[in-house]
């Protein structure tokens, strides 16, 4: 068996290396067939995605059974002013992938987001797979069209969207608010933006759960039960054991403080009814894994019994 990753370096791809390399994960084995696996992770500047000639030539020399994409441009404010640069990453890196992986006949699995989705018509129920998708940023915008081009290009793929990622590494919210708790004491976060905060552990988990098999199409996974990012925040801190405040904020005065930053969706609280109907969900409460996280992290980038 052979894996490949792409974006290596980050949250994601960082997990589900030490997943293959343990053949399990903190909520169980991954698939036996993946056990053992010869795996080839890459990043930038190693290999660019989003040139066509130099993916298809890495895909074809190593041969993957499976291609995991992780890369992606996932600054939502920074992809509102660098355009050709999300672009590349979120739609035409992803093509490359899927044109590659069906010349060597390899699966592939392509992360996605909830940002697909507007959040502004939605009446309080999470979106399942048939939702109709909506982006209002130029992130979910690229993400869209990069699904697009995987439908498109590869017919054994499976498209697995998430929400609030966070990873004992690399940076993501729950490092930020905790350090920030630490540093000020008071934190000011949004109360009128809802989803579900996904450890990456979980996600992994599916993703090598669902590589495993021949169950292809849209997923969603993301933890469960559903939050604003102002009650995640307050558990971040009441977790982490932070002396701070945090108070709640409107969309509307967060764009009057930061007029820069891009629209984000209000309601994008997303059901992992695919994964239910098919190869099962052992996606935890967004609650239990934000406290194993806090009971397994090292307080810098990694975990404390690594």
């Amino acid at each position: 068996m052979k894996i490949m990753i792409t974006g290596q370096k980050g949250q994601l791809g960082t997990e589900i290396q030490k997943q293959l390399r343990l053949g399990k994960s903190e909520i169980g084995p991954i698939p036996g067939v993946l056990k053992g696996a010869e795996v080839a992770a890459v990043d930038l500047p190693q290999l660019d995605i989003s040139r066509l000639g130099d993916t298809v030539a890495f895909v074809e020399q190593f041969h993957p059974d499976i291609v995991i994409n992780c890369a992606a441009y996932t600054n939502v404010d920074g992809c509102e002013v660098n355009h050709d640069t999300a672009f590349q990453a979120n739609a035409v890196g992803p093509r490359n992938l899927a044109i590659a992986c069906e010349r060597v006949g390899a699966k592939l699995v392509h992360v996605s987001t909830d940002y697909v989705f507007s959040g502004r018509e939605n009446g309080g129920v999470p979106l399942d797979e048939a939702a109709a998708t909506g982006p209002i940023s130029a992130y979910g915008t690229t993400k869209l069209l990069g699904e697009k081009y995987v439908e498109q290009f590869c017919r054994r793929a499976f498209i697995v969207r998430t929400a609030w990622l966070y990873s004992y590494y690399g940076k993501n919210f729950v490092k930020t608010i905790y350090n920030a708790a630490k540093k000020t004491g008071k934190l000011q976060v949004v109360n009128d933006q809802l989803g579900n905060p996904t450890n990456a552990v979980d996600l992994a988990h599916v993703i090598l759960m669902l590589a495993a098999t021949e169950e292809y199409g849209l997923y969603h996974c993301t933890g469960e039960g559903i939050c604003s990012w102002y009650d995640f925040a307050a558990a971040i801190v009441s977790e982490g054991g932070a002396d701070a405040l945090v108070e709640p904020v409107t969309s509307v005065r967060y764009k009057e403080m930061h007029p820069e930053s891009a629209d984000r969706p209000a309601w994008s609280a997303l059901d992992n009814r695919m994964l239910r109907c098919t190869v099962g969900n052992p996606v935890r409460p967004w609650q239990e894994a934000l406290h194993a996280f806090f009971l397994r992290w090292d307080g810098e980038n990694g975990m404390k019994d690594e």
